[in-house]
């Protein structure tokens, strides 16, 4: 297949979770949203979309996703003086490694690494 693959992430939240999971995204984590399934919200995520869809049936989301920072520590830095709660205890890294785990307000995994953490 010629041209550029954009890789589509679907996250189901329930209700009570929802508008806060939206705020992460857009003013935690600084993704640039657009609107072009409304009602759903999406986000630019590099070269991928991530939508993020209310699931009134749902009573939990659960996605695991990467995040890319050249500097883990100002980037750990700025979660923590936004509240974001570090879960390194989830998976163990490797000594030395360049990241971290963190959880959004739904509770989806998340490493946040710079990309030659490894």
């Amino acid at each position: 297949m010629a041209g550029s693959i954009i890789n589509i992430i679907a996250m189901k939240v329930p209700p009570h979770q929802y508008q806060e999971t939206i705020t992460f995204y857009r003013d935690v984590v600084g993704l640039k949203p657009f609107t072009a399934k409304a009602p759903a919200v999406g986000f630019e995520l590099g070269p991928n979309r991530l939508w993020i869809d209310e699931a009134p049936m749902l009573s939990q989301a659960e996605v695991w996703l990467e995040l890319f920072t050249d500097d883990f520590p100002a980037a750990a830095d700025h979660l923590a003086k936004a509240g974001v709660v570090r879960c390194d205890a989830i998976e163990a890294l490797g000594e030395g490694f360049r990241g971290g785990w963190i959880t959004n307000p739904a509770n989806i995994i998340h490493l946040v690494r710079e990309p030659d953490a490894w």
